[in-house]
């Protein structure tokens, strides 16, 4: 059974050491080895990876180290597992939204700080997918019936995040806290601590408990005729 973990790829080396960090955490709770694929920017890609297993006869399963069901989700990952050609792919669903993701997320919240009457912002790469924002906010509201806070919704990479935290600023009657919904550190998180927020969360690949939810999703998908190969 080939195990591959898909992210969305980086051109910056913290980025990718923090998906393959969470991969090799992932196959030490399975007991098995992990592979990475990455659907933009560098490779190998998921259909590298699934031509290569087609071609030993393995099957595979791939969870999509994605935090909504947004584009690479929907349309750049079928059409990898199309074109690979492998008759044998389960591919599980996304990281979010859903409570385990949201726990994780309001985890990192109260370790950067916050306190029952902050704002909270919760802050996203940003996405045109109408999905993926109906993800993002049902994501908010699940953050905020965890913490008790207003939260708002706001994207990194649209330019508009600072005035997104100025107006929780005005509308709120304590400080603002950055949920930051990243999985890794990079321009987005840089971008997340300079929106003028009082406290910013760390991204979430480096939560124990995201390692905890990538092995739940694969052993999730394994048929039960393979579910003795992982413990």
């Amino acid at each position: 059974m080939e195990l591959i973990l898909v992210a969305h790829g980086t051109r910056r080396p913290g980025g990718v050491a923090t998906i393959s960090d969470l991969a090799a955490q992932v196959g030490t709770l399975l007991g098995t080895t992990v592979r990475v694929a990455f659907v933009d920017v560098l490779g190998p890609t998921p259909g590298d990876l699934l031509s290569q297993s087609r071609a030993t006869g393995r099957p595979a399963i791939v969870v999509p180290a994605f935090l909504s069901r947004g584009y690479h989700v929907r349309k750049d990952l079928p059409a990898h597992v199309a074109a690979s050609g492998h008759p044998d792919v389960v591919v599980a669903p996304a990281l979010g939204p859903g409570g385990q993701i949201a726990r994780i997320l309001a985890d990192q919240v109260a370790k950067c700080g916050w306190q029952q009457g902050d704002s909270v912002v919760l802050a996203s790469a940003g996405t045109s997918d109408d999905l993926a924002r109906s993800d993002l906010h049902t994501t908010a509201t699940l953050l905020s019936a965890l913490t008790g806070s207003r939260v708002t919704l706001g994207f990194a990479g649209s330019g508009g995040l600072s005035e997104i935290v100025a107006g929780a600023r005005r509308a709120g009657t304590g400080r603002v806290v950055v949920a930051s919904y990243l999985l890794a550190d990079g321009l987005f998180q840089e971008q997340l601590r300079c929106c003028g927020a009082d406290l910013v969360s760390e991204p979430l690949g480096a939560h124990r408990g995201l390692a905890r939810l990538v092995a739940d999703r694969f052993r999730r998908a394994m048929p039960r005729r393979s579910d003795r190969l992982v413990a």
